[in-house]
Formats: structure tokens, C-alpha cells, sequence
């Protein structure tokens, strides 16, 4: 076996090359594999012994994209293009053979081959919409000439992967193979013995047929993203590359579609997106907490409430075969959550992603019980009761006394202090708080809350099994609201105040949509239902808005009203001029001289207390890091990923021109609720960016 580069061999075996590439951990195509392909490639085109040349990988995967910390940088050695163009015009035929997964650059290259085999288990994507960017080796013009436009659209678009049978079936691959090397090897002898033609993509236009007898087809297909889409920019870009293959030569579409992907890289969107995919992964990493820390098995969890909260919460253990045992207080509170899973469920036997007997299997890991000594066996047992500090504190004072020694006890808290609950047990050390957000059988985020003596173990425990459950973990430090809540409440009151001096509800909701985000903060609460914490007999409808509406019965989408009024059957929304009046009349009766707010303020008063609330949670040490804020924004609360977070944003638009915004509300407003963090303040002082800290 020759090394080529320090990432690719190439060795002849019974008249093949077999070129394997091995850049750990996922075969990136970093410079040493680009430029060990194209030499390879060569020298297995130029080598009489050579019939065929198998491309392979070691490791678990394929190619499994191009490096990403490359991006932005000036190109160095072999470019992806070249090494494409010496597979696709080599005189013998290419043979790549795939597993784990071809993403990307991966997939790009494997299209450049003449064939492609994988084995069953293999996955194959196009992936790059989530870095704000599109494919940009080809992949637009190559993927819709194998598997038809349709499918390539879908496919770009939406950034998912499809399976070795749709490959095989739509002719991304020409065999499943059982074995890798012998697999690819048999397939590449065969083709070389039978003198098949070396196929190029590029010249492979029949299945563009058909879209261009179908006119309407992109206009379709435009109309049913348009909502996952809104406000990106990569989506419509790879539409139009994809459209240009109906049209433009493929070296032309090639041309407009590198045009198309330097515009997009150097965007601040793109940009935003490729800092959340780090962002991502930077947020399981906890500083003290070593990666060989020693984890506890989770076997068997308990669940305390069968509500809303704690059926999704169980559904996330029982769909990783992790059996729960879940307590309720009645039989009927019992019988209404076991149901509700159930219901759950079976939601998916429609869309396929589940049979009848899958379900019963599930549903058989669920052991439903009114006593809390049956968690005593428990490894890790989840409470999901009601919002109260002394009912939480009185549930996990039972739970100390019967749960075994070992086991992790953790509350679905959103707001409240766990270093109190802790202390009411014997063993604080194996307390925390797992904040899952609703509905938590769908929602990815889980805020994990270390408490002031959650131990290493517990801790990493918790993080480890967040990532078995599909859960994005972030950890936070104990404060009212913890990290996303908290700055939450912040924009809440700045938005309570924009309708108490001037705005309405709607036209918050409007500014707050258009930035990005699915719903502004008075849809959300419509949504969520307005009498959460609401109380009839403490309601002061007379002075809040929100009583007032609660007392009259329009308390959100489930009532049919709340601050707007909701069609019965779509749930469209629209405003309510009784919900005008009433706030005409609040503002009257507090002595408030109403104004107009322009758009640009109204989303400064409500993006900016996030940022400086984010700034005071660093500063505490309640998160590890700015990005780790905006992973919590992003995936629990819908801020949109082109815009990275609070924090990016802060420093997209400036910290210095934040600070000056905030001193001049603080001083318009006469409030003390616009003082500046003094960490903002020594970064604008420092010349630094919250992106320092990260």
C-alpha cells in the first residue's frame, strides 16, 4: 500500500485500485484528502495493472462533507473541482462504495463517479441549507440528473438524508453490497469485465425531462416551503441552481451555481448558521467535568405526574426502549395520561412512522401506579407537578425516604430554585433539574440545571442520556427562570409596556414575526393559554390587560380568543377591537399619554433587554458561554437560526451601538430596567464581542 497523503493510500489488489481515504473522525474533505484523491486518482488512471478504481473509506463513514473549518478561508492545494474532474474523465471506470453516511461534498464526489454502490445501512444528503450555503461542488446540477427533480428539490431544500432503498431505487446507487471492500471490489470487476461505459452525471439529462414538461412545478413546490423557509436565503438560491439545469448548459449551471454559493458564504446568515453548528456542539462540553467522567446507568426512570409535561417527558424514555414507572395522585388523573401517550402514539400510524403493535410495545414499558414507593427501583426518577416550591420540596422530601441510594432525582422545574429543592433530601449531590420544553415529546431543547451540589457524575449522567433521547443539552445555573426563561420575562415586560404607551398587540406580534421568529410574544400567549398562572380570585382586570381578558373568558387559542380571535377550523388569527378598547382604557385609567412606536424601536425594546439580560446571566456564571444562550434561543424558543441568537445578533449589530441604545432608554425611559450589564460595559470598553467569551 502506497501513502499518497497522510489521508489517502492506494493500493492495486486483483486489478483494482482501491483509493482509501482516512481522515478521521468523519473522512472530511480537508485538504489532504482533496489533494490525495486527485493524486491517486491519476496515478491509478495511468497504471496498467489497474482495470478499475474503487474509491473507499475507512472509519465509520463515507465522506461525510467538507471540512467546515475551512470555510471562509483562502483555498489551499487541490480544490474539490479538480479532484472531481480527474474521477469523472479517468479512462477506467470509479466505483465509489458507501457507508455510514455521504454528506455534502461527500455525496458531491461520490456523483463525479462513474458508479456507486453502499451498503444497506448507508445514508445520503445534501446538507448544507443548515450552514446557510448550498451545495457547492455540483451538487445542484448533478443530484437532479440522477434522481429527477422532484426528489433532488426535496432533498437540498429540506437538508435530510435519505436511506440506501431510495437511493437504490432513484438511482443515486446502481447496487447494495453486503460487504464494503468485497462488495465494491466484486461490483467494480464486473463493470471493468463487461466494458459498461463510464457514465458522467453532467451528460445525464433524461430525468430533467419531465420537469420541463411540468411548468408549475418549482412555482409548487416554492409555495409548500415557503413557511419552513421564511427568511432564509440558501433555499431559494438552490431552487434557482436546480432551475437552471432546465435551462443553462451544465458548465453554465455549474458557473451560476459557484456565483450563487459565493454570495451566500460570505453573508452574515450563512454566517449565523455556521456559528449555531458550532454552537451546537459547544454546548456539551462543560469545563470541569472531564469526558471520561464516570456515568450511572439509566435502566429503569421514574415519572412523578401523567399531566402534559410528564406523559411527553416519559414518551422521550419509552421510544429508547427505557421502561417508566409513572405515579399520579388519582386514578383518573392516571387513566386521562396513560391515554394521552396512547393518543400521542398512535398520531404516527398515520404518517408511517409507527405500526399498531409498535405502539402496543411502547405503551407495554409503561407501568402506571398511585404509590410512590414503586419508584423505588428507579435509576433516575423525573418530577413534573405542578409549579409550586412547596409542593416540589414535599414531593422530593417523600422521594429521599424511598427511592434507592444511587439513583438521580431530578425536578421538570422551568423557573424555580433547585439548590432549595436539593436541600430538602439527604443527597443533594443527586438532585438537578432537567427543564424539558413543551411539548417534550417534540421539543429538542432540554435545559439540564446544575444545582450548587449536583455532582460530576450526575451531571454528565444527565448530559449523556439528553443526547440518547434526541435532546440538544444545555447546562444552566440555578436562577429564577433559569437561562431561556429568564430572558424571556424580560421581553415580556418590555412588551406589556409597548401596549401600556402606544402599540398594540399586533403590531408587536408583527415586528417580532418579520425578524424571524414563528410568533411574536401576544401570540405566544394566546397559544401557551393566558390563564397559566392566573388566579380568579387575586385577578386585577381593572389594571393588567391579561386578567381582563382572562376574566371575560378569552384566554387564548383554546378558548377561541384571547388577545386576537381564532377561526374554530384553521386557527388563523386576527385582531379583536375589543382588545384595543380595553387597552385604550387601561392606559386612561393609569394616567399614560399613549405615542407611536416605529418599527425599528419597537424591536429594539424588545430584542435588546434579552441581550442585556443574557450579558447579566454570564456575568453570574448561570451560563458557561454566549453561544450555549443562543442554543437555548434557537431551539427552545424559535429565534431564527440566520440570526445565531441574542448574542450573535449583539454583536452583528454592535455591542457599542447596543450600550449606547440601552443608556438612551434608560435616560428617555427615567427606568432602571434598561441599566447596562456591567459585562457589556467592559466588553464595549475592551473593544471585544461577546464571541470573545466563546
Amino acid at each position: 500500500m502506497a501513502a499518497i497523503t497522510d489521508m489517502v493510500d492506494l493500493e492495486i489488489q486483483d486489478g483494482v485500485a482501491v483509493v482509501r481515504i482516512d481522515n478521521p473522525p468523519v473522512n472530511a474533505l480537508s485538504r489532504g484528502v482533496r489533494d490525495g484523491l486527485f493524486q491517486a486518482v491519476n496515478q491509478a488512471d495511468a497504471d496498467d495493472a489497474a482495470k478499475a478504481i474503487l474509491i473507499i473509506c475507512s472509519g465509520r463513514t463515507y465522506i461525510a462533507g467538507a471540512d467546515i473549518k475551512e470555510f471562509g478561508k483562502p483555498q489551499e492545494g487541490t480544490s474539490i473541482f479538480d479532484a472531481q474532474t480527474a474521477i469523472e474523465n479517468a479512462s477506467k471506470p470509479v466505483v465509489s462504495t458507501i457507508h455510514g453516511t455521504a454528506l455534502g461534498g461527500g455525496l458531491e464526489t461520490a456523483l463525479s463517479c462513474h458508479y456507486r454502490v453502499a451498503v444497506a445501512s448507508a445514508k445520503f444528503g445534501l446538507p448544507e441549507v443548515h450552514l446557510g450555503i448550498l451545495p457547492g461542488a455540483g451538487g445542484t446540477q448533478r443530484l437532479p440528473r440522477v434522481v429527477g427533480v422532484k426528489n433532488a428539490l426535496e432533498m437540498m431544500v429540506s437538508g435530510k438524508m435519505v436511506n440506501a432503498k431510495f437511493a437504490l431505487a432513484n438511482g443515486l446507487i446502481d447496487e447494495i453490497v453486503d460487504d464494503l471492500l468485497e462488495g465494491g471490489m466484486a461490483f467494480a470487476k464486473k463493470v471493468a469485465a463487461e466494458g459498461r461505459p463510464l457514465v458522467k452525471v453532467r451528460e445525464a439529462n433524461e430525468k430533467l425531462e419531465d420537469a420541463k414538461n411540468d411548468p408549475d412545478l418549482f412555482d409548487r413546490f416554492r409555495k409548500a416551503v415557503s413557511r419552513k423557509t421564511r427568511g432564509f436565503d440558501a433555499p431559494e438560491a438552490i431552487i434557482q441552481c436546480v432551475e437552471d439545469t432546465l435551462t443553462k448548459s451544465f458548465d453554465e449551471g455549474i458557473q451560476a451555481e459557484r456565483e450563487r454559493f459565493n454570495v451566500l458564504i460570505s453573508g452574515i446568515k450563512s454566517e449565523a448558521q455556521r456559528y449555531y453548528f458550532f454552537a451546537e456542539r459547544q454546548a456539551n462540553k462543560i469545563p470541569d467535568v472531564p469526558r471520561d467522567t464516570e456515568t450511572i446507568p439509566i435502566n429503569k426512570v421514574g415519572m412523578i405526574g401523567a399531566g402534559t409535561m410528564g406523559g411527553g417527558i416519559s414518551m422521550n424514555f419509552l421510544s429508547k426502549g427505557i421502561p417508566v414507572t409513572i405515579v399520579e395522585s388519582t386514578q383518573e388523573a392516571l387513566d386521562r395520561g396513560l391515554a394521552l401517550v396512547r393518543k400521542n402514539y398512535m398520531r404516527g400510524i398515520k404518517s408511517g412512522r409507527i405500526t399498531k403493535e409498535g405502539v402496543d410495545k411502547l405503551m407495554g414499558l409503561l407501568s402506571p401506579s398511585l404509590s410512590l414507593e414503586d419508584l423505588a427501583d428507579c435509576d433516575m426518577v423525573i418530577e413534573a407537578v405542578f409549579e409550586n416550591l412547596d409542593l416540589k420540596k414535599e414531593v422530593f422530601t417523600k422521594l429521599d425516604g424511598i427511592v434507592k441510594q444511587g439513583a438521580i432525582l431530578a425536578t421538570n422545574s422551568s423557573a424555580l430554585d433547585v439548590n432549595a429543592i436539593a436541600a430538602v433530601t439527604k443527597r443533594p449531590e443527586w438532585v438537578l433539574g432537567t427543564h424539558f420544553f413543551s411539548p417534550a415529546n417534540i421539543m429538542r431543547l432540554l435545559e439540564i440545571v446544575r444545582a450548587d451540589k449536583t455532582s460530576k457524575p450526575v451531571l454528565a449522567t444527565a448530559m449523556g442520556l439528553a443526547k440518547k433521547l434526541g435532546k440538544i443539552p444545555v447546562v444552566s445555573g440555578v436562577c429564577p427562570g433559569f437561562i431561556g426563561n429568564r430572558i424571556l420575562f424580560q421581553r415580556g415586560i418590555q412588551a406589556e409596556k409597548l401596549i401600556d404607551e402606544g402599540a398594540m398587540p399586533w403590531e408587536v406580534d408583527d415586528v417580532i414575526y418579520d425578524f424571524g421568529f414563528p410568533m411574536g410574544p401576544f401570540a405566544m400567549g394566546d397559544l401557551a393559554g393566558l390563564d397559566i398562572g392566573w388566579d380568579a380570585e387575586s385577578s386585577r382586570g381593572d389594571k393588567i390587560l391579561k386578567d381582563k381578558l382572562c376574566e371575560l373568558n378569552r384566554r387564548g387559542q383554546k378558548a377561541g380568543s384571547g388577545y386576537y380571535n381564532y377561526d374554530p377550523e384553521t386557527r388563523a388569527k386576527t385582531p379583536e377591537p375589543l382588545v384595543e378598547e380595553l387597552i385604550l382604557e387601561l392606559s386612561k385609567k393609569a394616567g399614560i399619554t399613549r405615542r407611536e412606536f416605529s418599527n425599528e424601536e419597537i424591536l429594539q425594546r424588545c430584542i435588546y433587554p434579552m441581550i442585556n439580560e443574557g450579558a447579566r446571566i454570564l456575568d453570574e456564571g448561570i451560563s458557561q458561554r454566549p453561544s450555549d444562550i443562543d442554543v437555548v434561543w434557537v431551539n427552545g424558543y424559535g429565534w431564527p437560526t440566520y440570526r445565531g441568537g441574542p448574542m450573535f445578533y449583539a454583536d452583528t449589530v454592535g455591542l457599542d451601538k447596543v450600550l449606547a441604545k440601552l443608556k438612551e432608554f434608560q435616560t428617555q425611559d427615567n427606568d432602571d430596567f434598561w441599566q447596562p450589564s456591567p459585562l457589556i460595559e467592559r466588553l464595549v470598553a475592551e473593544g471585544k464581542g461577546f464571541k470573545d467569551m466563546n
